[in-house]
Protein backbone atom coordinates (compact mmCIF):
# COMPACT_ATOMS: atom_id res chain seq x y z
CA UNK A 1 0.00 0.00 0.00
CA UNK A 2 1.02 3.75 -0.47
CA UNK A 3 2.54 5.11 2.54
CA UNK A 4 0.26 7.32 4.04
CA UNK A 5 2.55 9.92 5.47
CA UNK A 6 5.77 11.34 4.38
CA UNK A 7 8.88 9.08 4.99
CA UNK A 8 12.30 11.16 4.59
CA UNK A 9 11.97 12.39 8.49
CA UNK A 10 11.09 8.89 10.15
CA UNK A 11 13.33 7.38 7.31
CA UNK A 12 16.58 9.55 8.71
CA UNK A 13 15.47 8.07 12.37
CA UNK A 14 15.65 4.45 11.23
CA UNK A 15 19.29 4.79 9.46
CA UNK A 16 20.06 5.87 13.35
CA UNK A 17 18.74 3.34 14.59
CA UNK A 18 20.60 0.76 12.15
CA UNK A 19 24.00 3.03 12.43
CA UNK A 20 23.17 2.27 16.60
CA UNK A 21 22.90 -1.96 15.96
CA UNK A 22 25.71 -2.26 13.55
CA UNK A 23 28.04 -0.21 16.26
CA UNK A 24 26.95 -2.60 18.78
CA UNK A 25 25.37 0.38 20.91
CA UNK A 26 21.96 -1.32 20.67
CA UNK A 27 20.65 -4.76 20.22
CA UNK A 28 17.46 -6.94 19.14
CA UNK A 29 16.67 -8.44 22.54
CA UNK A 30 15.03 -11.58 22.20
CA UNK A 31 12.03 -11.87 24.21
CA UNK A 32 10.38 -14.68 23.16
CA UNK A 33 10.86 -18.41 21.66
CA UNK A 34 11.32 -17.14 17.52
CA UNK A 35 9.43 -19.99 15.21
CA UNK A 36 12.13 -22.20 13.26
CA UNK A 37 10.72 -20.70 10.05
CA UNK A 38 12.02 -16.97 11.22
CA UNK A 39 15.23 -17.98 13.11
CA UNK A 40 17.71 -16.19 11.84
CA UNK A 41 15.61 -13.68 9.22
CA UNK A 42 15.69 -10.48 8.82
CA UNK A 43 12.85 -7.63 10.55
CA UNK A 44 11.59 -4.58 9.77
CA UNK A 45 12.42 -1.35 11.53
CA UNK A 46 10.06 1.37 12.13
CA UNK A 47 9.24 4.94 13.13
CA UNK A 48 6.99 7.73 13.48
CA UNK A 49 7.98 11.10 13.91
CA UNK A 50 5.14 12.77 15.97
CA UNK A 51 3.96 15.76 17.77
CA UNK A 52 2.57 16.32 20.88
CA UNK A 53 -0.82 18.68 21.27
CA UNK A 54 1.96 21.37 22.68
CA UNK A 55 4.30 20.87 19.32
CA UNK A 56 6.74 19.05 21.08
CA UNK A 57 8.42 16.55 18.58
CA UNK A 58 8.42 12.37 19.92
CA UNK A 59 9.96 9.48 17.68
CA UNK A 60 8.65 6.16 18.40
CA UNK A 61 10.37 3.43 17.02
CA UNK A 62 9.10 -0.46 17.20
CA UNK A 63 10.42 -3.53 15.26
CA UNK A 64 7.82 -6.28 13.67
CA UNK A 65 6.69 -9.10 15.09
CA UNK A 66 6.66 -9.70 19.12
CA UNK A 67 10.00 -11.86 19.22
CA UNK A 68 12.12 -9.05 19.42
CA UNK A 69 12.79 -5.53 20.72
CA UNK A 70 14.76 -2.87 20.38
CA UNK A 71 17.44 -2.61 23.43
CA UNK A 72 19.68 1.02 23.48
CA UNK A 73 22.70 -0.01 25.47
CA UNK A 74 22.64 1.51 29.05
CA UNK A 75 25.47 4.24 28.96
CA UNK A 76 23.84 5.97 26.23
CA UNK A 77 20.36 8.09 26.52
CA UNK A 78 17.66 8.59 23.69
CA UNK A 79 15.23 11.62 24.59
CA UNK A 80 11.96 12.19 22.62
CA UNK A 81 11.67 8.49 21.62
CA UNK A 82 9.57 6.22 22.90
CA UNK A 83 10.06 2.29 22.24
CA UNK A 84 6.65 1.12 21.57
CA UNK A 85 6.30 -2.76 22.27
CA UNK A 86 3.80 -5.08 20.76
CA UNK A 87 -0.21 -4.30 20.73
CA UNK A 88 -0.77 -7.67 22.17
CA UNK A 89 2.39 -9.69 24.63
CA UNK A 90 3.58 -12.80 23.66
CA UNK A 91 2.51 -14.27 26.86
CA UNK A 92 -1.18 -13.71 25.96
CA UNK A 93 -0.77 -15.11 22.50
CA UNK A 94 0.71 -18.33 23.78
CA UNK A 95 -1.85 -18.35 26.65
CA UNK A 96 -4.37 -18.40 23.76
CA UNK A 97 -2.35 -20.98 21.59
CA UNK A 98 -1.70 -23.39 24.88
CA UNK A 99 -5.23 -25.20 24.69
CA UNK A 100 -4.92 -26.16 21.19
CA UNK A 101 -1.24 -26.33 20.98
CA UNK A 102 -0.22 -29.77 22.29
CA UNK A 103 -2.73 -31.89 19.77
CA UNK A 104 -1.89 -29.25 16.82
CA UNK A 105 2.04 -30.49 17.73
CA UNK A 106 0.75 -34.22 17.63
CA UNK A 107 -0.88 -34.27 14.72
CA UNK A 108 1.62 -33.12 12.82
CA UNK A 109 3.95 -35.61 13.67
CA UNK A 110 1.26 -38.63 13.07
CA UNK A 111 0.59 -37.40 9.50
CA UNK A 112 4.37 -36.97 9.27
CA UNK A 113 4.55 -40.69 9.62
CA UNK A 114 1.56 -41.62 7.46
CA UNK A 115 2.98 -39.40 5.07
CA UNK A 116 6.10 -41.98 5.25
CA UNK A 117 4.28 -44.62 5.00
CA UNK A 118 2.12 -42.66 1.70
CA UNK A 119 -1.17 -43.40 3.65
CA UNK A 120 -4.15 -41.85 4.05
CA UNK A 121 -4.04 -38.84 6.45
CA UNK A 122 -6.66 -36.43 5.26
CA UNK A 123 -8.88 -36.97 8.16
CA UNK A 124 -6.00 -36.02 10.73
CA UNK A 125 -5.00 -32.92 8.14
CA UNK A 126 -8.83 -31.50 8.43
CA UNK A 127 -8.47 -31.87 12.20
CA UNK A 128 -5.37 -29.78 12.50
CA UNK A 129 -6.56 -27.33 10.18
CA UNK A 130 -9.87 -26.81 12.45
CA UNK A 131 -7.99 -26.68 15.35
CA UNK A 132 -5.31 -24.12 13.38
CA UNK A 133 -8.27 -21.89 12.88
CA UNK A 134 -9.69 -22.14 16.29
CA UNK A 135 -6.76 -21.17 17.96
CA UNK A 136 -6.08 -18.56 15.48
CA UNK A 137 -9.12 -17.08 16.05
CA UNK A 138 -8.69 -16.72 19.58
CA UNK A 139 -5.56 -14.47 19.16
CA UNK A 140 -7.57 -12.68 17.10
CA UNK A 141 -9.55 -11.82 19.67
CA UNK A 142 -6.87 -10.10 21.47
CA UNK A 143 -6.30 -7.25 19.49
CA UNK A 144 -8.25 -4.12 19.21
CA UNK A 145 -6.50 -0.81 17.58
CA UNK A 146 -6.67 2.88 18.18
CA UNK A 147 -8.02 4.81 16.02
CA UNK A 148 -7.23 8.04 14.75
CA UNK A 149 -10.65 9.75 15.74
CA UNK A 150 -10.26 8.41 19.52
CA UNK A 151 -12.50 5.15 18.61
CA UNK A 152 -11.40 1.77 18.97
CA UNK A 153 -11.99 -1.17 16.68
CA UNK A 154 -11.87 -4.95 17.39
CA UNK A 155 -9.37 -6.97 14.69
CA UNK A 156 -12.80 -8.85 14.39
CA UNK A 157 -15.16 -5.85 13.70
CA UNK A 158 -12.70 -4.48 10.92
CA UNK A 159 -12.04 -7.70 9.14
CA UNK A 160 -16.27 -8.35 9.44
CA UNK A 161 -16.91 -6.51 6.23
CA UNK A 162 -13.95 -8.16 4.10
CA UNK A 163 -15.11 -11.94 2.81
CA UNK A 164 -11.53 -13.66 3.71
CA UNK A 165 -10.56 -13.96 7.32
CA UNK A 166 -7.71 -12.39 8.88
CA UNK A 167 -3.99 -13.20 8.16
CA UNK A 168 -1.53 -14.72 10.60
CA UNK A 169 0.79 -11.63 12.21
CA UNK A 170 -1.91 -8.38 11.40
CA UNK A 171 -1.25 -6.34 13.70
CA UNK A 172 2.81 -6.97 14.65
CA UNK A 173 3.85 -5.27 11.79
CA UNK A 174 5.78 -1.76 12.59
CA UNK A 175 3.11 0.47 10.94
CA UNK A 176 -0.10 -0.45 13.11
CA UNK A 177 1.71 -0.75 16.27
CA UNK A 178 3.13 2.78 16.11
CA UNK A 179 -0.09 4.23 14.87
CA UNK A 180 -1.89 2.46 17.91
CA UNK A 181 0.64 4.28 20.27
CA UNK A 182 0.16 7.38 18.49
CA UNK A 183 -3.59 7.31 18.82
CA UNK A 184 -3.96 6.80 22.27
CA UNK A 185 -1.22 9.44 23.42
CA UNK A 186 -3.17 12.13 21.52
CA UNK A 187 -0.12 12.41 18.80
CA UNK A 188 -0.29 13.53 15.59
CA UNK A 189 1.93 11.45 13.10
CA UNK A 190 4.15 13.53 10.93
CA UNK A 191 6.37 11.13 8.95
CA UNK A 192 6.49 7.40 8.99
CA UNK A 193 8.91 5.33 7.60
CA UNK A 194 9.78 1.21 7.64
CA UNK A 195 13.67 -0.16 6.75
CA UNK A 196 14.60 -3.64 6.12
CA UNK A 197 17.51 -4.88 8.96
CA UNK A 198 19.07 -7.97 8.05
CA UNK A 199 20.89 -10.55 5.50
CA UNK A 200 19.67 -9.22 2.21
CA UNK A 201 17.25 -11.76 -0.04
CA UNK A 202 15.24 -11.71 -3.36
CA UNK A 203 12.56 -9.62 -1.44
CA UNK A 204 14.09 -7.25 0.82
CA UNK A 205 17.58 -5.57 0.83
CA UNK A 206 18.98 -4.43 4.56
CA UNK A 207 18.89 -0.86 4.70
CA UNK A 208 16.10 -0.52 2.27
CA UNK A 209 13.01 1.69 2.94
CA UNK A 210 9.79 -0.37 2.24
CA UNK A 211 6.17 0.78 2.61
CA UNK A 212 3.40 -0.98 4.86
CA UNK A 213 2.48 -4.36 3.82
CA UNK A 214 -0.82 -4.96 1.55
CA UNK A 215 -1.60 -8.33 2.87
CA UNK A 216 -1.91 -7.24 6.57
CA UNK A 217 -1.22 -3.14 6.52
CA UNK A 218 -3.25 -3.36 3.51
CA UNK A 219 -6.76 -3.56 5.63
CA UNK A 220 -5.65 -2.93 8.97
CA UNK A 221 -4.47 0.94 8.10
CA UNK A 222 -7.30 2.65 6.35
CA UNK A 223 -9.97 1.50 9.31
CA UNK A 224 -7.03 3.25 11.87
CA UNK A 225 -6.87 6.52 9.44
CA UNK A 226 -10.35 6.60 8.53
CA UNK A 227 -9.44 6.66 4.98
CA UNK A 228 -7.33 4.54 2.42
CA UNK A 229 -4.65 6.78 1.07
CA UNK A 230 -3.95 6.13 -2.45
CA UNK A 231 -0.99 8.86 -3.04
CA UNK A 232 -0.04 11.62 -1.04
CA UNK A 233 2.88 14.60 -1.17
CA UNK A 234 3.01 18.33 -0.27
CA UNK A 235 0.64 19.08 -2.62
CA UNK A 236 -2.16 16.91 -2.62
CA UNK A 237 -3.56 13.52 -1.73
CA UNK A 238 -5.53 10.76 -3.37
CA UNK A 239 -7.97 9.26 -1.62
CA UNK A 240 -10.28 6.42 -1.67
CA UNK A 241 -14.06 7.36 -0.49
CA UNK A 242 -15.50 4.14 0.99
CA UNK A 243 -19.47 4.91 0.13
CA UNK A 244 -21.60 6.36 2.64
CA UNK A 245 -19.58 8.65 3.65
CA UNK A 246 -19.78 12.61 2.53
CA UNK A 247 -17.26 14.17 0.41
CA UNK A 248 -17.58 17.77 2.45
CA UNK A 249 -19.25 18.71 5.68
CA UNK A 250 -23.31 19.54 5.41
CA UNK A 251 -24.45 22.31 7.75
CA UNK A 252 -25.91 20.63 11.11
CA UNK A 253 -24.18 18.91 13.31
CA UNK A 254 -24.21 15.38 12.65
CA UNK A 255 -23.02 15.79 9.09
CA UNK A 256 -19.60 17.17 10.11
CA UNK A 257 -17.23 13.29 9.82
CA UNK A 258 -16.01 13.36 5.68
CA UNK A 259 -13.20 13.09 3.28
CA UNK A 260 -12.38 16.40 4.46
CA UNK A 261 -12.34 16.10 7.59
CA UNK A 262 -10.72 13.03 7.69
CA UNK A 263 -7.98 14.30 5.51
CA UNK A 264 -7.58 17.59 7.98
CA UNK A 265 -7.56 15.46 10.87
CA UNK A 266 -4.52 13.07 8.84
CA UNK A 267 -2.65 16.34 7.65
CA UNK A 268 -3.51 19.17 9.67
CA UNK A 269 -1.30 21.00 7.38
CA UNK A 270 -3.76 21.05 4.77
CA UNK A 271 -5.66 24.21 3.66
CA UNK A 272 -9.35 24.81 5.07
CA UNK A 273 -10.79 23.56 2.23
CA UNK A 274 -9.17 21.21 0.33
CA UNK A 275 -11.73 19.38 -1.49
CA UNK A 276 -11.69 20.38 -5.50
CA UNK A 277 -14.28 17.88 -6.28
CA UNK A 278 -16.96 15.56 -4.46
CA UNK A 279 -18.70 12.07 -4.79
CA UNK A 280 -22.08 11.50 -3.84
CA UNK A 281 -22.38 10.19 -0.48
CA UNK A 282 -23.29 6.90 -1.59
CA UNK A 283 -20.92 6.45 -4.28
CA UNK A 284 -17.34 5.19 -3.80
CA UNK A 285 -13.98 5.56 -5.19
CA UNK A 286 -11.16 8.42 -5.81
CA UNK A 287 -10.47 11.86 -5.23
CA UNK A 288 -7.89 14.27 -5.02
CA UNK A 289 -7.87 16.38 -2.51
CA UNK A 290 -5.11 19.69 -2.54
CA UNK A 291 -2.99 21.04 0.58
CA UNK A 292 -1.91 23.60 -0.78
CA UNK A 293 -4.19 27.06 -2.22
CA UNK A 294 -1.83 26.96 -5.16
CA UNK A 295 -2.48 23.53 -5.78
CA UNK A 296 -6.65 23.89 -5.13
CA UNK A 297 -6.23 26.92 -7.56
CA UNK A 298 -4.86 25.09 -10.42
CA UNK A 299 -6.37 21.62 -9.59
CA UNK A 300 -10.11 23.27 -9.79
CA UNK A 301 -8.98 24.71 -13.13
CA UNK A 302 -8.54 21.31 -14.47
CA UNK A 303 -11.78 20.71 -13.68
CA UNK A 304 -13.76 23.46 -15.01
CA UNK A 305 -11.51 23.11 -18.20
CA UNK A 306 -12.34 19.57 -18.95
CA UNK A 307 -9.26 18.30 -18.57
CA UNK A 308 -9.22 15.74 -15.72
CA UNK A 309 -10.08 12.56 -16.73
CA UNK A 310 -12.50 10.07 -14.55
CA UNK A 311 -14.45 6.57 -15.34
CA UNK A 312 -16.93 4.78 -12.48
CA UNK A 313 -18.05 1.57 -12.44
CA UNK A 314 -21.58 0.59 -11.97
CA UNK A 315 -24.07 -2.16 -12.18
CA UNK A 316 -28.00 -1.30 -13.42
CA UNK A 317 -30.68 -3.40 -11.76
CA UNK A 318 -31.54 -4.99 -15.12
CA UNK A 319 -30.69 -6.43 -18.76
CA UNK A 320 -29.88 -3.28 -21.21
CA UNK A 321 -29.27 -6.09 -23.75
CA UNK A 322 -32.84 -7.21 -23.70
CA UNK A 323 -33.97 -3.73 -23.77
CA UNK A 324 -32.16 -2.73 -27.23
CA UNK A 325 -29.46 -0.79 -25.61
CA UNK A 326 -26.28 -0.37 -27.91
CA UNK A 327 -23.23 -1.68 -26.13
CA UNK A 328 -20.99 1.49 -26.65
CA UNK A 329 -22.14 5.39 -27.42
CA UNK A 330 -22.69 8.93 -26.03
CA UNK A 331 -25.32 10.43 -24.35
CA UNK A 332 -26.18 14.26 -23.63
CA UNK A 333 -29.18 14.86 -21.21
CA UNK A 334 -30.27 18.01 -19.43
CA UNK A 335 -31.44 18.41 -16.09
CA UNK A 336 -31.78 20.59 -13.48
CA UNK A 337 -32.74 20.50 -9.43
CA UNK A 338 -36.23 19.89 -8.54
CA UNK A 339 -36.79 22.73 -5.94
CA UNK A 340 -40.01 21.13 -5.01
CA UNK A 341 -37.75 17.69 -3.88
CA UNK A 342 -34.69 18.53 -3.34
CA UNK A 343 -31.99 16.89 -4.09
CA UNK A 344 -33.48 15.35 -6.96
CA UNK A 345 -32.69 16.36 -9.98
CA UNK A 346 -35.17 16.61 -13.08
CA UNK A 347 -35.33 16.76 -16.76
CA UNK A 348 -35.66 19.69 -18.58
CA UNK A 349 -34.75 20.29 -21.89
CA UNK A 350 -35.14 24.18 -22.10
CA UNK A 351 -33.33 25.22 -18.88
CA UNK A 352 -31.34 22.08 -17.58
CA UNK A 353 -27.36 21.89 -17.74
CA UNK A 354 -26.27 19.58 -20.41
CA UNK A 355 -24.90 16.45 -19.12
CA UNK A 356 -22.65 14.38 -21.31
CA UNK A 357 -21.37 10.77 -20.83
CA UNK A 358 -19.93 8.12 -23.01
CA UNK A 359 -20.74 4.16 -21.89
CA UNK A 360 -19.23 1.29 -22.28
CA UNK A 361 -21.31 -2.17 -21.70
CA UNK A 362 -18.84 -4.91 -20.17
CA UNK A 363 -21.33 -7.62 -19.23
CA UNK A 364 -24.49 -9.34 -17.80
CA UNK A 365 -24.31 -11.10 -14.78
CA UNK A 366 -26.51 -12.51 -11.75
CA UNK A 367 -27.02 -10.47 -8.73
CA UNK A 368 -28.95 -10.82 -5.05
CA UNK A 369 -29.11 -9.37 -2.01
CA UNK A 370 -29.82 -10.91 0.98
CA UNK A 371 -32.56 -14.30 0.55
CA UNK A 372 -33.66 -12.65 -2.61
CA UNK A 373 -34.05 -14.29 -5.57
CA UNK A 374 -30.45 -13.73 -7.95
CA UNK A 375 -31.67 -11.75 -10.86
CA UNK A 376 -29.94 -10.09 -14.37
CA UNK A 377 -28.14 -6.94 -13.95
CA UNK A 378 -25.78 -4.95 -16.51
CA UNK A 379 -21.83 -4.27 -15.40
CA UNK A 380 -21.20 -0.48 -16.85
CA UNK A 381 -18.52 1.55 -17.28
CA UNK A 382 -19.35 5.19 -17.60
CA UNK A 383 -17.28 8.14 -18.34
CA UNK A 384 -18.83 11.52 -17.63
CA UNK A 385 -17.39 14.54 -19.94
CA UNK A 386 -19.49 17.12 -17.69
CA UNK A 387 -19.69 17.06 -13.70
CA UNK A 388 -23.77 17.56 -13.75
CA UNK A 389 -24.86 16.89 -10.37
CA UNK A 390 -26.34 13.00 -10.31
CA UNK A 391 -25.06 12.69 -13.69
CA UNK A 392 -24.65 9.24 -13.84
CA UNK A 393 -27.44 8.13 -11.51
CA UNK A 394 -29.68 9.74 -14.02
CA UNK A 395 -27.96 8.78 -17.14
CA UNK A 396 -29.04 5.45 -15.92
CA UNK A 397 -32.03 5.82 -14.34
CA UNK A 398 -34.19 8.60 -16.39
CA UNK A 399 -36.60 7.36 -19.46
CA UNK A 400 -34.13 9.83 -21.63
CA UNK A 401 -31.22 7.67 -20.66
CA UNK A 402 -31.00 4.32 -19.96
CA UNK A 403 -34.55 3.65 -18.03
CA UNK A 404 -33.09 1.58 -15.67
CA UNK A 405 -31.36 2.47 -11.90
CA UNK A 406 -28.24 1.75 -10.31
CA UNK A 407 -28.81 -1.33 -8.09
CA UNK A 408 -29.11 0.41 -5.04
CA UNK A 409 -30.17 3.92 -5.70
CA UNK A 410 -32.20 5.68 -2.96
CA UNK A 411 -33.24 8.69 -4.90
CA UNK A 412 -33.74 7.04 -8.42
CA UNK A 413 -33.88 3.46 -7.89
CA UNK A 414 -34.38 1.20 -5.12
CA UNK A 415 -32.51 0.38 -1.78
CA UNK A 416 -33.02 -2.20 0.54
CA UNK A 417 -31.71 -2.01 4.04
CA UNK A 418 -28.12 -2.53 4.44
CA UNK A 419 -27.41 -2.36 0.74
CA UNK A 420 -25.54 0.43 -0.85
CA UNK A 421 -25.65 2.30 -4.55
CA UNK A 422 -23.54 0.50 -6.81
CA UNK A 423 -21.12 2.84 -8.01
CA UNK A 424 -17.75 3.30 -8.09
CA UNK A 425 -15.05 5.81 -9.00
CA UNK A 426 -12.59 3.65 -10.47
CA UNK A 427 -10.13 5.96 -12.45
CA UNK A 428 -9.04 9.91 -11.92
CA UNK A 429 -6.14 11.58 -14.22
CA UNK A 430 -4.65 15.03 -13.85
CA UNK A 431 -1.64 17.05 -14.43
CA UNK A 432 0.03 17.45 -10.81
CA UNK A 433 -0.29 21.22 -10.34
CA UNK A 434 3.31 21.42 -9.28
CA UNK A 435 5.44 18.66 -11.19
CA UNK A 436 3.39 19.07 -14.30
CA UNK A 437 3.45 15.54 -14.37
CA UNK A 438 0.42 13.56 -15.85
CA UNK A 439 -0.82 11.48 -13.17
CA UNK A 440 -3.22 8.25 -13.30
CA UNK A 441 -4.86 6.47 -10.23
CA UNK A 442 -6.81 3.45 -10.76
CA UNK A 443 -9.09 1.71 -7.98
CA UNK A 444 -10.30 -2.34 -7.71
CA UNK A 445 -14.31 -1.91 -7.94
CA UNK A 446 -15.34 -3.46 -4.41
CA UNK A 447 -18.49 -4.78 -5.95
Amino acid sequence: MYPPFPQEEAYEECKKIISLLDDGFMTLELITQESESRFGSGIMIGSLVCKTVCGERIVLKTVSGISRALKLSPYLSDENSVYVEPIVSAEKINEALSENDKEIHSLTDEIAVLKAQHKDFSALAKRRLYLCDVSLKKVHNLYSFHCIDGSMKSLNSIFLSFEKKAPTGIGDCCAPKLLDYAFSHNLTPVSMAEVFYGKDSEKKKNGELYPPCDERCGFLLPQMLGLKIIYQDSSLVVVEKPSGLLSVPGRTADKQDCVVSRVKRLYPFAIKQPAVHRLDMETSGLMVLAFTKEAHKELSRQFEAGEVKKQYEAVLDGNMIKKGIVKKGRMELYFRLDIDNRPHQIWDSVYGKKAVTEWEFVRIEKYHFGDEKARDVSRVLFTPHTGRTHQLRLASADKHGFGIAIVGDTLYGECKEGERLLLHARFLSFTHPVTKERMSFVSECPF
